[in-house]
């Protein structure tokens, strides 16, 4: 396989100039990015070949300068660039001599769309708009009954003092839960997730979750185990999160009960890990999750409905469950709404 069939392969557009400036390979990912043919293209000069100007009209080949520096440099970093068409592009390139005291050998040029970060900023930006609209709320309310009681302490009765003291630890609950979220996201995102997993009783567990989450509700929330589980693989602190995220969810985005069932995986079971597991399955009773959208569901910011939530708690979940091998499912409850069904591995055996 010879080097233009290599590079016109690749994804990105690649330009490779020799010694003397000339141009000795053109992609044609390139060649359709520059507008030029990249036969005619080769033993042209680089700046001819790479069109590429800054909107102050400043050339790439000018401004780098890629023959000309220390002889320790041996590359450009990436840059945002302009094409002859306006389009903007992401411009690389790695400077190579055969000896620190020898001229520049060759330098090979890499150019590649820059809708990606376009999409990118894009999404910072929903992120941030995301994050800002979410804090907003609980803390204009922190914020409200604080300066309420300063203003008119004297003239409030204990009563009233107590119900906004609630209210504001309520608001402050809930702005911790959203920066824990954040972190726990971007921990997921950038593979910092720590965890402590060891051998856990996930009914014991699981019991806890629904007696917590169902003080704070007036749905009926109940849970069952079939069979003998095997106790799971799983950091408690974690596996409390994901399920909570799932219970919770049942009862924000339900109309009636949440039930909890959990089953011991049989080797013959089509779902059954290596090593065996547990299937956990929330089933609530409300609109369901379409088919089309359940892709959609364990993104970030994702939210079905108008019922509140940062649209954090499944991307969260599925993260970490993936992070301790198992997998997490939907599909529809018999009776109708959602059954959210996740495979957790069992305990490991010591090595």
């Amino acid at each position: 396989m010879d080097a233009q069939t290599v590079v016109d392969a690749l994804p990105d557009g690649v330009v490779v100039a020799g010694a003397g400036g000339e141009v000795r390979l053109v992609s044609r990912v390139a060649a359709t990015m520059l507008g030029t043919d990249p036969a005619t293209a080769v033993g042209s000069p680089l700046g001819e070949v790479l069109a590429l100007s800054d909107h102050e009209g400043n050339t790439w080949v000018g401004t780098n300068a890629p023959y000309d520096g220390l002889a320790t440099r041996t590359g450009v970093p990436e840059q945002s660039w302009l094409l002859p068409t306006g389009t903007e592009v992401l411009v690389a390139a790695r400077i190579s001599r055969p000896a620190l005291d020898r001229p520049v050998d060759h330098v090979a040029v890499t150019l590649r769309s820059g809708r990606g970060r376009e999409r990118l900023d894009r999404e910072r930006s929903d992120l941030v708009a995301t994050v800002a609209h979410e804090l907003r709320s609980p803390l204009t309310g922190v914020k409200g009954f604080v300066q309420a009681m300063l203003n008119r302490w004297d003239r409030l009765n204990d009563e009233q003092k107590k119900l906004m003291l609630t209210t504001v630890a309520a608001d402050s609950d809930r702005l911790s839960r959203l920066i824990a979220e954040l972190l726990d996201v971007a921990r997921i995102d950038t593979g910092r997730l720590q965890m402590h997993a060891r051998p856990v009783d996930a009914a014991q567990l699981v019991a806890r979750i629904v007696e917590s989450v169902a003080a704070g509700t007036a749905r009926t929330i109940t849970w069952e185990v079939t069979g003998e589980l095997p106790r799971v693989h799983a950091d408690p602190d974690k596996f409390t999160q994901v399920f909570t995220n799932l219970v919770e969810n049942g009862v924000r985005h339900g109309d009636g009960d949440v039930a909890v069932l959990l089953q011991p995986l049989g080797p013959d079971d089509p779902d059954a890990l290596e090593g065996g597991g547990v299937r956990i399955v929330v089933t609530d009773r409300g609109e369901g999750i379409p088919v089309e959208l359940r892709r959609q569901v364990f993104t970030k910011f994702w939210k079905g409905g108008e019922r509140g939530g940062s649209g954090l708690g499944l991307y969260i979940v599925g993260g970490l469950t993936r992070a301790h091998g198992g997998t997490v499912t939907i599909d529809d409850a018999p009776g109708g709404g959602a059954r959210i069904a996740v495979i957790w591995p069992a305990e490991r055996d010591p090595l």
